[in-house]
């Protein structure tokens, strides 16, 4: 079976796209891992199954590049809305389901805006021990668990690798683990962003959720005025909103930033079908 499929990225974040509305396939792990495979596949972070849904213009199925079924993704719910707009699925603005939850997106060509979920979970100035040395970390859930890290230099920090996958699989965050983000105050609006994620297992080019957490952490923790700039490892920026209610509370969080189509095509795929 020849699959079509498209190769989008949001600042960075790359995906494999594909219209799933007939439901084709049934090994949806070994898809990922194919497609997203960089040497035997096409290549990406991870893989958005666009399909049909009740009450909303579609549901948005994400998969990370291991094969499992992933958290939100804030880049790859971007990526697909700019892909139903472009296939004329939905309008520019519109609402899609993920994980039983609604979000709403804005298309303007390549500048697609997306409401996510209120932060959830927020732990602050946890002190977090991780092969005899402490460090001083924050959790938020963002719609998938993130931990932040406030660093001087996330260029001086060097590898993220190995200090990122020892955070990841820390006991505290087992079973499911978390992502990890490093992140350099650069201004009162603005940070620079480094992320290891679980599921790719190693550090992206960006990374949506990452970027709302350190938005977030940034804000509680340091002061930062919104809306905030986040500069990702790719070197885009995306742009994080939200309306502050409390001291701890932040609602009504927008995550805005560059969507573009890198190619399009077709793939041989008889076995995950």
């Amino acid at each position: 079976m020849r699959v079509s499929f498209t190769k989008m990225t949001g600042a960075g974040n790359d995906f494999v796209v594909i219209d799933n509305r007939e439901n084709f396939f049934a090994k949806r792990a070994d898809l990922a891992r194919r497609l997203c495979d960089r040497h035997w596949g096409v290549g990406g972070d991870g893989l958005l199954l666009l399909e049909n849904a009740e009450g909303a213009a579609y549901r948005m199925e994400y998969y990370n590049a291991d094969g499992s079924h992933g958290g939100m993704c804030g880049n790859g719910g971007r990526c697909i809305a700019a892909f139903a707009v472009e296939r004329q699925i939905a309008p520019p603005v519109h609402s899609f389901e993920a994980l039983g939850d609604k979000y709403t997106a804005s298309v303007a060509g390549e500048d697609v805006s997306l409401e996510m979920k209120d932060p959830r979970d927020i732990r602050l100035n946890v002190t977090l021990t991780v092969q005899g040395v402490n460090h001083a970390v924050h959790y938020v859930d963002t719609g998938a668990p993130h931990v932040v890290l406030i660093v001087e230099d996330v260029d001086a920090i060097g590898e993220v690798v190995p200090l990122g996958r020892a955070i990841r699989a820390h006991e505290v965050f087992r079973p499911s683990g978390t992502n990890v983000n490093f992140v350099q105050v650069t201004g009162s609006h603005a940070l620079r962003i480094r992320t290891y994620e679980r599921g790719v297992e190693d550090e992206t080019l960006a990374c949506g959720t990452g970027s709302v957490a350190a938005a977030v952490i940034g804000t509680l923790v340091l002061g930062l005025d919104r809306p905030i700039d986040v500069q990702v490892r790719s070197g885009a920026r995306l742009r994080v909103d939200f309306d502050r209610t409390s001291e701890s509370g932040i609602r009504r969080v927008v995550l805005r930033g560059p969507v573009k189509t890198v190619f399009r095509g077709e793939i041989d795929l008889q076995d995950v079908v």
